[in-house]
C-alpha cells in the first residue's frame, strides 16, 4: 500500500509502511522527537534506534512515549529474539531514515562500520536508507564530508540536502536538518516513486512543469576520426535533471557525448554536434516546455568542411578553417513559445562582467556562472561553486552558491528557479 500525498498533519492512517528512525548525536535531535509524531500522524509505523551521542541530547523515554514502541540502543539486546535485535529491526523496516545524521555517523557509514546498533542495522537491512545530514556549516563544506556523502550516494543511499540558515553554534550557512514536515514529505514521495539517491526539499515546486536541460559537450567533426570538443563531463546538467525531477517536473535531458547513466524518470535524448542540439531544442520548444536550462558546453566553432576520409599527416603544420556555430541558448530565447531561460557561463576571468553581459545580450531570465580556472571545481569535478544572476525585471539580488557537491548546487539552483517564478 503506497503512502499518499496527504499532508503530514493528517491523522488519517495512510500506510502500513514501517519507518525505522535512526537518531545520532547533535542538537537537531530535538527535531527528531517531533518527526516521530509527524510520521505517526501520516500513518507510518515508527521504531527508533538511538546512538550513545543522541542519548546525550534527548532521552530514550521521550521517543518511547511518542512512538509507542520500545527504543533500541544496544547492539546485542538480551531481550530480543536470540539476542539478534539488529537483524529483527533490519527485516522489519521498509525504510530507514537517519535524522539527524552527524558528520561522524556519515564517516562511519562510509567505512562500513558495524560497531553499534544503528550502523549494524544499516548494513543488515535490504530497505532504502535515507540520511539527513545536520552539522556545523564548515563541517558540512569540508571536502572529507562531501567525499563521504558522494560515497554514500554511490552505494545507493538517499542523501537529503540540508537547509541553510542560523545554526546553534552561531554560524550561518548550510547544515541545518530540514523541518520534520519536509522529511515526512520525502518519505511519502519515496513510496510514490518520486525520490532518487539525491534528495532536495524542493518537492512539488516545479510540479506540472516541463523542464528541458542541455548537458555535456558537443563534438564538431573534422574527419571520420577526429573532432573538436571540450572537457565538459555533463555532471552538472545530470545533477540538475535529478533535482528538477525531484521538484516534480517532467524532465527532458539533451545529452552530449558523456558516459553518465540516465537518471531514473528522466527522458534522455542524445545529441552530438551544436547543430544537432539546436535542431532538437527547436523541436521540443515548439512542442512546448516551461523551462529551458542550458548547461551544455557548446563548441563555439566547427570545421567549415568535414573531410570524407581521415586527414593524413602532411608536413609540420595543418591549417583548419573554422566557422561559427549557432548560439543555441540565444536562439531559443527568441522563440515564439519562449520558455523561462537559464544560461550557464564557464569563465576564467571577470566572471560577473561576462555573466551579466550574457544575461543581457542573450535575453536570459537567469544565469549561473562558475570559475573554471579553479582546479577544485567545474569540469570533471564532483564539486562546483556558482554565482547566480537574474534579469533586472525580477528585482532579485545575485545568489552566491559556495563550493559544494554538484547535487547540492543543483538543489540550490532549483530554489533559485522557484524564487524567480519559473
Amino acid at each position: 500500500m503506497q503512502a499518499s500525498a496527504t499532508p503530514a498533519s493528517s491523522t488519517n492512517s495512510q500506510t502500513s509502511k514501517n519507518i525505522l528512525l535512526g537518531v545520532t548525536g547533535g542538537i537537531a535531535a530535538y527535531k527528531s522527537a517531533y518527526l516521530v509524531r509527524r510520521l505517526k500522524d501520516a500513518g507510518f509505523a515508527v521504531r527508533v534506534v538511538m546512538t550513545a551521542g543522541a542519548q546525550a541530547f534527548v532521552t530514550p523515554l521521550t521517543f518511547q512515549a511518542l512512538s509507542g514502541e520500545p527504543v533500541h540502543t544496544s547492539l546485542l539486546d538480551p531481550e530480543a529474539e536470540a539476542g539478534m535485535g539488529h537483524i529483527e529491526l533490519a527485516r522489519w523496516a521498509d525504510l530507514v531514515l537517519v535524522a539527524p545524521t552527524s558528520a561522524n555517523a556519515i564517516a562511519r557509514m562510509t567505512a562500513g562500520a558495524a560497531d553499534d546498533l544503528l550502523t549494524t542495522v544499516i548494513l543488515a537491512t535490504p530497505a532504502p536508507v535515507f540520511v539527513s545530514p545536520a552539522m556545523n556549516q564548515q563541517m558540512w563544506q569540508n571536502r572529507i564530508t562531501q567525499r563521504n556523502l558522494q560515497t554514500l550516494r554511490d552505494y545507493g543511499f538517499h542523501v537529503i540536502t540540508p537547509d541553510s540558515g542560523s545554526q546553534a553554534c552561531g554560524d550561518v550557512g548550510e547544515g541545518r536538518m530540514p523541518e520534520p514536515e519536509e522529511l515526512v514529505k520525502i518519505v511519502q514521495y519515496y513510496f510514490q516513486g518520486k525520490t532518487s539517491t539525491v534528495v532536495s526539499t524542493t518537492y512539488e515546486t516545479l510540479a506540472g512543469k516541463h523542464v528541458v536541460i542541455t548537458a555535456g559537450p558537443t563534438r564538431e567533426a573534422l574527419d571520420p576520426v577526429r573532432y573538436v570538443s571540450n572537457h565538459s563531463s555533463g555532471k552538472m546538467g545530470f545533477a540538475l535533471a535529478e533535482a528538477c525531477r525531484d521538484a516534480g517536473a517532467r524532465v527532458t535531458l539533451l545529452a552530449g557525448p558523456v558516459s553518465l547513466p540516465t537518471p531514473a524518470g528522466v527522458e534522455r535524448i542524445n545529441i552530438v554536434s551544436a547543430r544537432d542540439l539546436l535542431a532538437m531544442s527547436n523541436k521540443i520548444v515548439d512542442a512546448g516546455c516551461d523551462v529551458f536550462i542550458a548547461t551544455a558546453a557548446v563548441a563555439d566553432y566547427r570545421a567549415e568542411t568535414i573531410a570524407d576520409q581521415k586527414i593524413k599527416k602532411q608536413g609540420d603544420s595543418l591549417t583548419l578553417t573554422l566557422v561559427k556555430n549557432p548560439d543555441v541558448v540565444a536562439t531559443i530565447a527568441q522563440h515564439a513559445k519562449r520558455p523561462f531561460m537559464v544560461g550557464f557561463a564557464a569563465e576564467t576571468q571577470r566572471m560577473e562582467e561576462y555573466a551579466r553581459g550574457k544575461l543581457d545580450t542573450k535575453q536570459l531570465d537567469m544565469i549561473a556562472c562558475n570559475d573554471v580556472s579553479r582546479g577544485d571545481i567545474g569540469f570533471a569535478s564532483d564539486d562546483n561553486a556558482m554565482t547566480v544572476f537574474f534579469s533586472d525585471r525580477f528585482g532579485l539580488e545575485k545568489v552566491i552558491l559556495d563550493k559544494a557537491n554538484k547535487h547540492v548546487i543543483a538543489a540550490r539552483l532549483v530554489e533559485c528557479l522557484v524564487q524567480a517564478g519559473a
